[in-house]
């Protein structure tokens, strides 16, 4: 899960994080309410999306005072931004975050992620921020410093102040950046986070670190212990079909093919999705349905695939061990009667109840495609797609 921006330094300031002074808006009276409460005179206005690349496409501007912020709210909100990091259709702004100026002497760059070769923690820091980790890498790979935190010790203060001296920072900048540093270790350990990204880490000209932006994500499974980071997410960034499969405990990505797919296991979703396309299809969504489905939760698989407006034919891949071949097809045929079907579904069953599973779909009555196994399910799923699509 993805949160603001603004949400990320409120949280890395509560484990000592040094950060800017700001105040949210959503409207642009109450940005410019802002800029006169931080005080000074110039201030930053940014976006708050979930996607980098902000500044590159309008999302982020420094005025000079507070006709000027005003002016820049009106014209970003609600508009929807696309970046390198979104689909065509961009992000919705719907707030914005107003802070005080930088004095900027020098950017850097921060990351902690979790690097699942050596299943550790990794740090990943630049001389050079402001730019994109895969440009840095790209750009200039020889800046970039790494160093993995072993669990059982933690972020130890050597470690720390080593890549401080890596990067080249002076003895007193050090000091500090051990410190910003081990803050932000905890901030990820302690909320199970999946990534920490300061970018840029800015010296200011009296030689102070501060976080000038911050991004960090999370990891889902853990949520349940973290109901105050929970509280954070914002469903107006997600795509809606995503959002709608969140809330009823479906695994689903949105994807731009016309194929829907509904399928247990993720392994099997990833095979059938290839299969699909070596039979020379495009699916249209990964969900997973997960174990020990019911006919209600298969029910609802359907409504969710069936949001997106290109899908043309359905898949139904099921692998049975803790689900049951004759739940699957009592949700199939629930589906039919409740939401309406008229699209073609293909369904292929194998594994625990399927001779009651494949009884049940074939007594049935319904214009259902079976397929006994992943080749002809996805060669049969191809094939029932209308012209139109199929071209």
């Amino acid at each position: 899960m993805d949160i603001h921006e603004h949400q990320a330094k409120e949280i890395l300031k509560s484990f000592g994080v040094p950060v800017p002074r700001g105040g949210l808006a959503y409207s642009p009276e109450q940005a410019a309410y802002r800029a006169r409460e931080l005080g000074g005179n110039a201030w930053v206005v940014k976006a708050q999306i979930h996607s980098g690349g902000r500044g590159e496409v309008g999302g982020v501007k420094v005025c000079k005072s507070e006709q000027e912020v005003a002016d820049f709210a009106r014209g970003l909100l609600g508009r929807q931004l696309v970046t390198k990091q979104t689909d065509a259709n961009g992000k919705g702004v719907f707030r914005l975050w107003v802070e005080e100026a930088s004095d900027i002497a020098q950017e850097l760059y921060l990351g902690f992620v979790l690097d699942r070769k050596t299943e550790r923690i990794m740090i990943v820091a630049s001389g050079h921020g402001g730019m994109e980790i895969e440009d840095l890498a790209e750009e200039d790979p020889d800046s970039l410093v790494r160093s993995v935190v072993d669990p059982a010790v933690g972020l130890a203060l050597y470690q720390a102040r080593e890549l401080g001296f890596r990067l080249g920072l002076e003895p007193k900048q050090v000091d500090q950046f051990s410190t910003f540093l081990r803050a932000c270790y905890r901030a990820y350990r302690d909320l199970d986070a999946m990534m920490v990204e300061i970018n840029p880490l800015v010296i200011t000209g009296s030689g102070d670190l501060v976080a000038l932006d911050a991004k960090m994500s999370f990891d889902s499974n853990a949520l349940y212990k973290h109901p105050a980071i929970a509280s954070l997410r914002d469903p107006s960034q997600e795509d809606p079909r995503e959002a709608t499969a969140y809330d009823n405990g479906l695994a689903y990505v949105g994807l731009d093919g016309d194929i829907g797919c509904i399928i247990n296991g993720a392994g099997l979703a990833m095979a059938s999705m290839d299969m699909i396309q070596l039979a020379g299809g495009q699916p249209a969504n990964f969900l997973d349905i997960g174990g020990g489905a019911s006919p209600e939760r298969v029910c609802q698989a359907f409504r969710t695939v069936l949001s997106d407006q290109n899908v043309s034919v359905i898949l139904v891949n099921i692998f049975a061990g803790i689900n049951r071949c004759d739940w699957i097809a009592k949700g199939v045929i629930q589906a039919y009667k409740e939401v309406g079907i008229d699209l073609p579904v293909v369904v292929r069953l194998s594994g625990t109840n399927v001779e009651e599973g494949q009884k049940i779909i074939r007594e049935s009555g319904l214009p259902i495609i079976s397929a006994d196994t992943l080749e002809e399910a996805a060669e049969k799923a191809v094939a029932a797609r209308p012209q139109s699509a199929a071209a």
